[in-house]
C-alpha cells in the first residue's frame, strides 16, 4: 500500500476486455516528504479520483483480479481509497 497523487487519466480506444468500464488513472507514488517514489503508475479506479487527489494504491494483483472478476486481467495496480 502506498500514497500517490493523481496526475491524469488514461484514455484508450482499445482495452483488454477485463478492463471494460474501468476508469484508468495515471498516478505518481510518493514517499516521505512528498517526493516522487519511482515512475508514475497506471491504476484502475472505482472511486472516481481526479487530478490532484491523493489516493491509496496497491500492487496486489490478486485483489485487482478479484475486482475485475477475471484471472487473465493485465491489471495489477489499483486504488484502495481516496485520502481526505
Amino acid at each position: 500500500m502506498q500514497l500517490a497523487t493523481v496526475i491524469g487519466r488514461a484514455t484508450s480506444t482499445v482495452k483488454h476486455p477485463t478492463l471494460s468500464g474501468w476508469r484508468l488513472l495515471l498516478v505518481q507514488p510518493f514517499g516521505h516528504g512528498g517526493k516522487a517514489d519511482g515512475p508514475p503508475q497506471l491504476v484502475i479506479d472505482r472511486f472516481g479520483g481526479g487530478r490532484g487527489d491523493t489516493v491509496m494504491i496497491s500492487s496486489d494483483g490478486r485483489t485487482a483480479r478479484e475486482m475485475v472478476g477475471a484471472d487473465n486481467t493485465p491489471a495489477r495496480w489499483h486504488v484502495l481509497g481516496l485520502v481526505d
